[in-house]
């Protein structure tokens, strides 16, 4: 359990257990602590069940602490997103905390597929990325970052975001990854190089025959990169603005999907709201 003083800062936890009952995906247990919540789930698709994550105070602050997990077990197929950006608001120095754990059991599917998260410039964050997965589960997920708000015109002139990243098939790394970013980062030809957004996309597993396609998304483009690591597809980009990152994202989701999930894109409703 987190702990934090309620009286000062949010702590909020919600722990999702998505099982398989005749056919359809069902939201088998749900436990939830402070301001995160779940609206009921939707099946555009059949049995595969579509849920968002909702946190009613729209922003974190510096102290809060957010903690999400996600299970798939017995063959369930899911898809979780969230209906709007997430939002880390500045600091007076107290860290930002969010821990998101998913697992996958074999034969179950997921796809994490949250909205862009803002940091505000001052903001002081960690955020933790742990997926648990097994030799037979699909996987597919995202996350994008928007450092300050640029189409403000607000550069991430201070503050600090420490992103670790662990995902792992029955207890194996495959891929472990520890980053800081700050101004110098957001600025620099070693970091963003000017650019305000970032972003990463996984996909497990990942043919070694699909890579080129991917690849052959971001030919003339600049900014983009895609690679295979043990069946674990990692996809790479930086964009000035997040719409423009979440096209392309959206591009490789299309691809992918019918060979991971085995299904064609459903984008959720709330994405078009």
């Amino acid at each position: 359990m987190l702990k934090s003083d309620l009286s000062v800062h949010w702590r909020a936890e919600l722990a999702l257990r998505f099982a398989q009952r005749e056919g359809k995906t069902v939201l088998a247990e749900r436990h939830q602590l402070g301001p995160l919540t779940v609206q009921r789930a939707f099946y555009p698709e059949g049995g595969l069940a579509h849920l968002y994550i909702l946190h009613p105070p729209g922003g974190v602050a510096g102290g809060d602490e957010l903690a999400i997990q996600v299970e798939c077990v017995n063959a369930a197929e899911a898809l979780v997103t969230t209906p709007a950006a997430g939002k880390f608001y500045r600091s007076d120095g107290a860290l930002a905390r969010q821990n998101l754990h998913l697992q996958v059991a074999e034969n179950a599917s997921l796809e994490w597929l949250p909205q862009e998260t803002l940091l505000f410039s001052g903001a002081n964050v960690e955020s933790t990325l742990h997926v648990e997965l097994s030799p037979q589960s699909r996987f597919i997920g995202w996350d994008m970052v928007c450092l300050g708000m640029p189409e403000c015109g607000e550069g991430f002139e201070q503050g600090s975001a420490r992103f670790r990243v662990r995902i792992e098939c029955e207890g194996k790394p495959l891929l472990i990854e520890n980053l800081q970013a700050n101004h110098e980062f957001a600025v620099s030809a070693w970091g963003l190089r000017g650019n305000a957004v970032m972003g990463a996309m996984f996909a497990y597993p990942f043919p070694a025959s699909g890579l080129d396609r991917v690849q052959a998304l971001w030919e003339n483009q600049t900014g983009f990169a895609a690679t295979l690591l043990d069946n674990l597809l990692v996809c790479r980009g930086i964009a000035p603005q997040a719409a423009e990152l979440r096209t392309e994202f959206d591009r490789v989701w299309q691809l992918i999907r019918p060979l991971v999930i085995g299904r064609v894109t459903c984008p959720p409703r709330v994405w078009a709201t």
